[in-house]
């Protein structure tokens, strides 16, 4: 377990959240912790993969598909990879 998630389960268990003691605690800036435990902001991992056009089996369904017109000779441009996603 993480840092941050250390810190969510130990908000989790106050009524009263108390942010910069927590974040003390752990190690971690307490605008960070606060926002991140409220839902305002994310971490860079999940807002990378909330950004993808591609769910991880399409993208390798696409790039199989890529991968045969080039074996084949018919290597796609730009623009019909574009298309195709």
């Amino acid at each position: 377990m993480d840092a941050m998630e250390a810190a969510f389960a130990e908000l989790d268990l106050m009524e009263k959240k108390m942010y910069t003691e927590v974040a003390k605690k752990h190690g971690i800036n307490r605008t960070t912790l606060s926002r991140r435990y409220r839902g305002i902001t994310k971490s860079k991992a999940e807002a990378y993969n909330s950004q993808k056009l591609l769910s991880p089996g399409k993208t390798k369904a696409l790039i199989k598909y890529i991968n045969n017109l080039s074996e084949r000779g018919l290597p796609p441009t730009h623009q019909m990879i574009r298309n195709l996603a």
